[in-house]
């Protein structure tokens, strides 16, 4: 098979694969090394390769191993932030929903990309992480699963177990995120445009209104966490432009199947220039976290934002 040809194999699951490398990483530029390696070692291994067994699960082992690699080195490099939530957040970066208008993306592979999913997979020791995703994602068997790991079918459904406890106990904590569960998509969209308002209008207290009294923001890969209606509002009031937000402007978008607003900040000459990413979680009709991403001026292209909003 020629290099053509193998692209041609390969497309299908290109997009797939790089979801999953996302999911078990974090970030969106360690999920595209991960997801060129893994397609280096497929064309390098593709004389081993059993024509009659399936291609995808394949390359998902591959892909797997990669990731896990990834993980193994970053593990080694020096540790500057003690807690695991402030490490998780040095990295962790969101996923552009235009990825995912795919036919090779499945729709519960689309379920599981939350930021409050994603985030909580960081916190897992990587061969749990694996196994989480293994087996309740992509939904394959525990042999399976120990036949890539090189373990046995007891280990891996009791690394499932524990993955599945600390899943949950995670994601009702909120480290990161929270699940983003609107009562309808109308109520996402009225509660999206009532925080636009808000901040056209400078209106902090308009925008405090529409938080749960427990909302958390986050700004990877900042360590911070602000819990409460309170410390949110005085965020807004003294941090972002040191509280001018009409030197701020934003514009709709959305990540991890969860609505967004790419924040653009006013430079010198008064052009609004990338300044950062507001992911948001509404549970029923308030938002219940905010996901901020501050000076990733890369990420709004893939989020299909411009880089400036030139008059």
């Amino acid at each position: 098979m020629d290099e053509q040809a193998f692209a041609l194999l390969i497309e299908p699951h290109r997009r797939a694969l790089h979801l999953h490398c996302y999911r078990m990483l974090g970030s969106l530029h360690d999920a595209d090394d991960a997801l060129q390696e893994t397609l280096v070692r497929a064309w390098r291994g593709l004389g081993g390769f059993e024509p009659r067994a399936p291609l995808r699960a394949w390359l998902y082992r591959i892909a797997t191993n990669v990731s896990l690699t990834a993980i193994e080195r970053r593990s080694r490099a020096p540790q500057l932030l003690g807690a695991a939530e402030a490490e998780v957040a040095g990295y962790f970066q969101p996923y552009p929903d235009r990825y995912l208008d795919t036919p090779e993306v499945a729709a519960e592979e689309r379920e599981s990309l939350g930021l409050a999913f994603v985030s909580v997979m960081q916190l897992l020791p990587p061969r749990q992480r694996a196994v989480l995703v293994l087996r309740d994602v992509l939904g394959w068997s525990a042999r399976e699963v120990a036949e890539l790991l090189g373990d046995s079918v007891a280990s891996v459904n009791s690394a499932l177990q524990r993955a599945r406890q600390r899943l949950e106990t995670e994601r009702r904590v909120g480290a990161l995120a929270r699940d983003h569960a609107p009562a309808s998509a109308e109520a996402e969209s009225r509660v999206m445009r009532q925080f636009l308002e808000a901040w056209e209008a400078v209106d902090v207290d308009g925008i405090v209104q529409l938080l749960a009294d427990d909302a958390v923001m986050t700004m990877p890969p900042e360590p911070m966490r602000l819990v409460g209606t309170e410390a949110i509002g005085e965020f807004f009031r003294t941090v972002p432009a040191e509280g001018a937000l009409e030197r701020l402007r934003l514009l709709p978008t959305r990540a991890n199947g969860q609505p967004a607003y790419g924040a653009y900040l006013e430079d010198g000459e008064g052009v609004p220039r990338a300044y950062g990413v507001m992911v948001f979680a509404i549970g029923d009709e308030s938002v219940v976290s905010i996901t901020g991403f501050a000076g990733y001026p890369e990420l709004f292209p893939l989020l299909g934002l411009p880089l400036s909003l030139d008059d």
